[in-house]
């Protein structure tokens, strides 16, 4: 079997969302689940119950195992997903206890991006349970929100109408992004995402990680349903929530939402270079909704004249109000923006 950190953690993963349905078979539906042996799945079985995630009763034969309420330095806790559920509430019970001592900033932080993830497993996952955690070591507090639920990349890309659940990250990437316009911004992933210094969505083998350092990423995973979010942040970070939400507020004394930073890599598939008009106009898709656009395109080594051209001329000349703010730019890139820009 293999041991890659990902395999590992899609098993955990998997064993912490069927525990409490399947008690004492968890074992071999795991198995199953992942084509391994048994004995494979008894020694993840294992770690979690030496890890203190996990609980076990019972001998060999008749082992059952369940979730342990508050493992070391933190707390990990499922709950049945209704309309009733109050994240605030979860928030003050059981997340805010373990988190004595911490820096007002980070509790801020923290709050913000532990509410507005349970907030969307409630309104939008369709989910039947919902487990949250944190957990302090040494030197950072990671909080974890996980569901059962139809999967955040997949609800978007049926939604929006998008080919693929990859454009769904391009465009939450963006934010202002929601498929509930009523009760929803679409402002709580964009925000929390730039908060913490490592932000990790996870679902149907597809993960979107970013942080506080502003490279977004796409990871492929072995997780096969529902979301999975983590969030991490130093325990001394210096960061603040007021400083975010200034950051992407274009202009002196506006304090609305209207600047994005958007990580071009995002829209590339592989080692593929940005060439095409298709490829800018999912990459300017919705971005008439900001003042001021970021374009980070740091680990792209080359674009096309037909990708510069949509964006730096076309889009440029039919939409002044938006302002493009180049990132991170080889000289090539360069280049090619200075030739789009000049007809």
């Amino acid at each position: 079997m293999s041991k890659s950190p990902a395999r590992t953690n899609a098993i955990k993963n998997f064993v912490l969302k069927n525990v409490v349905e399947h008690p004492d078979d968890i074992c071999s539906i795991a198995a199953k689940e992942f084509q391994v042996s048994r004995q494979s799945i008894s020694r993840h079985l294992k770690n979690l119950v030496e890890e203190g995630v996990l609980e076990s009763t019972g001998n060999t034969r008749a082992r059952e195992y369940s979730l342990k309420a508050k493992p070391p330095n933190g707390v990990l806790v499922v709950f049945e997903v209704d309309h009733t559920l109050e994240e605030d509430e979860i928030w003050r019970s059981y997340i805010l206890p373990q988190l004595t001592g911490a820096s007002e900033n980070v509790i801020r932080i923290c709050e913000f991006g532990f509410t507005e993830m349970v907030n969307n497993v409630v309104d939008h996952s369709k989910s039947k349970l919902m487990l949250v955690g944190v957990n302090w070591d040494d030197s950072s507090i990671e909080l974890k929100v996980m569901d059962q639920g139809v999967g955040i990349f997949n609800k978007l890309q049926s939604e929006l109408g998008l080919s693929d659940p990859r454009h769904a990250i391009l465009e939450l990437s963006k934010g202002k992004l929601t498929t509930n316009e009523d009760s929803h911004t679409g402002e709580g992933i964009f925000f929390t995402s730039k908060m913490f210094d490592r932000f990790i969505v996870d679902s149907q083998g597809i993960a979107y990680a970013h942080g506080h350092e502003r490279l977004g990423i796409i990871l492929d995973t072995e997780m096969d349903d529902g979301t999975s979010v983590y969030m991490r942040i130093k325990d001394d970070a210096k960061q603040t929530m007021q400083e975010v939400f200034d950051e992407f507020a274009a202009g002196t004394g506006d304090y609305r939402f209207n600047k994005t930073w958007l990580t071009l890599n995002l829209a590339k598939y592989g080692q593929e270079d940005l060439v095409s008009r298709s490829q800018a106009k999912r990459v300017l898709a919705r971005i008439d909704q900001f003042n001021e656009v970021v374009l980070d395109f740091t680990d792209v080594d080359n674009i096309g004249p037909s990708f510069a051209d949509e964006i730096f001329r076309v889009f440029a000349n039919s939409h002044p109000e938006v302002r493009f703010l180049p990132f991170g730019t080889t000289p090539s890139v360069d280049k090619a923006i200075q030739r789009a820009s000049r007809h």
